[in-house]
């Protein structure tokens, strides 16, 4: 289990995540933990990746804290809505659930790569800003290390991201991994911003929405402790490392490898489902 978290907590900064992709399916196969069970384990366990990862993130100036706090409002909102889902709802659909969305997500990454690197090289991320952007200001800039200059971008369609995000923190509760493998893809397909800009600043919401999920799965008594120290530890490790080789990588290989690993354990949530 702690290995599992310290292999949690690395994805998890590097993709923005916040490890439930691997926790859920570790304890379910691995450890015979039923669905429900392995999801209240992994939203406590993501806070714990959250406060290791979103410190780092902030201090690299990669973080966008307005953009952040914008998108947390109403994935917030969500994440209490999923959360009494989640305790209604059969296993076996959320095991399906949970591999369809990982399905799309991995298709969604690995076909974008090619058109990240593209617009990072050409500074095609500055683009017309919306007046919600404009008026929040929302837009901003980091310090790219693997590309060697300052990224500057423009945040586009900020109402359809906040629609997004409220969606995002209902299926967050619901399958226990605090958004982020919604958070991220919305940031950046849908709202203009760079991979890395939308992994940082993804990290820095997650803690806010598993917090509010994990509080109502505690009062549902479906919290294992013995099983949350362990990957909580883990989890603290092996977030710090990732958040000190994230910007050093390629954009267009931090998308590939989210979306094999997505690819992976989508397979293996349909399967058990089924």
């Amino acid at each position: 289990m702690l290995l599992t978290g310290i292999a949690a907590g690395f994805i998890g900064a590097l993709l923005g995540i916040g490890g439930g992709v691997v926790i859920i399916p570790c304890l379910t196969m691995f450890f015979n933990f039923g669905i429900k069970e392995a999801i209240a384990v992994s939203i406590v366990s993501v806070v714990a990746t959250s406060i290791a990862g979103a410190s780092r993130y902030v201090e690299q100036r990669i973080t966008n804290v307005r953009l952040g706090i914008f998108l947390e409002t109403a994935t917030t909102a969500g994440a209490v809505s999923g959360a009494f889902l989640a305790v209604k709802v059969p296993s076996s659909y959320l095991y399906i659930l949970m591999g369809i969305l990982l399905i799309y997500l991995s298709v969604s990454q690995i076909l974008t790569r090619e058109k990240e690197e593209k617009k990072l090289k050409n500074d095609l991320f500055v683009a017309k800003e919306d007046e919600i952007s404009k008026k929040f200001g929302l837009s901003n800039s980091y310090p790219d290390v693997a590309e060697g200059k300052e990224i500057n971008y423009t945040v586009t369609r900020a109402k359809s991201g906040l629609i997004a995000s409220y969606l995002a923190g209902v299926i967050s509760a619901m399958l226990g991994v605090g958004g982020g493998i919604i958070k991220v893809p919305i940031m950046n397909q849908i709202m203009n911003v760079p991979i890395k800009a939308a992994v940082a600043t993804s990290k820095f919401m997650i803690g806010v929405t598993a917090s509010t999920g994990a509080l109502l799965y505690l009062a549902y008594g479906l919290v294992n402790a013995e099983a949350v120290a362990p990957i909580a530890i883990g989890v603290i490790i092996g977030a710090t490392t990732g958040t000190s080789v994230m910007n050093r990588m390629k954009a267009g290989f931090i998308k590939l490898i989210f979306g094999l690993l997505l690819l992976y354990f989508a397979y293996n949530m349909i399967i058990k489902g089924v």
